[in-house]
């Protein structure tokens, strides 16, 4: 009989995930991840992590199946938490789910389960695994988008690998989530009614600027208002030699300076904010509403423009360096000069978007059809085809 480690977050799908797997024959060992407990950084005057806990408890023993705790804490810390504070002080925007899953679940996790004898781990995610025969023998595994495409969370999984796929099951990515929640209820799961869990991954309830305050300090600097009319948006095309020229000019940000603008008011730090934010900037008085079209970190200075139309806020471009690439399906990664037509996605529920990638020696350009919204530093691109993701980066 095959063992499997189900990650069980105390929430409805990792129940259904640990109920599915010992309905097909499998031997089920529940396992929660405590990610936090550092009291020098407050998340929450709340304590989730011991309510779901207890939640994932009451199902393991519902199940019958064995249950333990184990702490992870101090790895999340290291690679998650301060990951995150160094992106942001850097002036980028990190994905802590998509890290937390290929540091924390499908790394850190993984080894411990695989210690405990296990053939492999199961989440409640909404995705699947496919695997194709190679002739040679051997198994490629595909990371497919869930059968819910109002629940797909394959973007989540963006950076996991081969080997990390070989160990993994998705339970319930052929369901959608009423049906989860249907089982879990004809199962009497105490779970079944319970709502899904927001903030950051595992750790509960965050504030994210009162959660960054505890470590990057704030510090007082201008907000300037850039008219959608600046010469920024209206320079003309130059003429290129060739393609990677022409991707490298449509990659580039606009370069702001105070004198762009109007300077409109103040901010605690540009550390906390993110392009494309429109909460939290306290700017008054304009036509339409203000959106950070760029952050500087150096000189504290955050640059916004009016109305979600303008046109600091579109590019087509985006590029990402070779340290920062990642390929699921490593047999097919481009070489230089190669280049793939994929539908790609820059964040999580964005409807995917056509594009063309574009290997050079130094990184990998996405050309998207269409200008995109808030392309954001930090963050993740991800390319499908069809309904299987390809590959993804980290966005420069």
């Amino acid at each position: 009989m095959k063992k499997v480690v189900v990650g069980l977050s105390g929430g409805v799908d990792s129940s259904v995930t640990a109920y599915l797997l010992k309905e097909q024959g499998y031997e089920v060992i529940g396992l929660f991840m405590k990610n936090w407990h550092d009291d020098s950084v407050t998340i929450s005057e709340e304590c989730p992590w011991l309510e779901d806990s207890n939640d994932a408890l009451i199902v393991a023993e519902k199940l019958g199946i064995p249950f333990q705790t184990v702490d992870l804490s101090s790895e999340y810390k290291e690679r998650i938490v301060d990951y995150m504070f160094n992106e942001y002080e850097r002036g980028r925007t990190p994905n802590p789910d998509v890290l937390c899953n290929r540091e924390i679940k499908f790394d850190v996790f993984l080894k411990i389960a695989l210690q405990l004898g296990a053939d492999y781990v199961a989440t409640g995610h909404y995705c699947r695994k496919g695997v194709i025969k190679n002739d040679d023998g051997t198994e490629t595994y595909q990371l497919l988008a869930g059968v819910d495409g109002n629940k797909d969370q394959s973007y989540f999984l963006c950076q996991l690998s081969q080997e990390q796929l070989s160990k993994t099951l998705f339970p319930i990515g052929e369901l959608t989530k009423p049906e989860v929640r249907k089982i879990a209820a004809e199962n009497h799961l105490i779970t079944a009614d319970k709502k899904d869990s927001q903030g950051l991954c595992f750790i509960g309830k965050v504030h994210l600027p009162e959660f960054l305050q505890q470590k990057l300090k704030p510090k007082k600097g201008v907000i300037v208002e850039v008219p959608d009319n600046a010469q920024q948006f209206q320079m003309d095309v130059p003429l290129f030699s060739n393609k990677t020229q022409e991707l490298e000019f449509q990659a580039e940000k606009p370069v702001y300076a105070i004198t762009d603008g109007k300077v409109v008011g103040e901010h605690q730090g540009a550390h906390y904010f993110t392009i494309g934010q429109r909460k939290g900037l306290n700017v008054g008085g304009t036509k339409e509403p203000l959106f950070v079209i760029e952050t500087d970190v150096e000189k504290n200075i955050i640059y916004t423009g009016q109305g979600k139309m303008h046109p600091g806020l579109y590019r087509n471009t985006l590029f990402v360096k070779n340290d920062e690439l990642h390929w699921v399906r490593e047999d097919m990664a481009l070489e230089s000069d190669q280049t793939m037509e994929v539908m790609a996605r820059i964040r999580y529920r964005q409807p995917l978007q056509k594009a063309k990638l574009y290997k050079t020696e130094h990184g990998l350009y996405v050309d998207f059809q269409e200008k995109q919204s808030a392309i954001t530093e930090g963050q993740f691109v991800a390319w499908y085809i069809e309904d299987e993701l390809i590959g993804s980066g980290v966005i420069s």
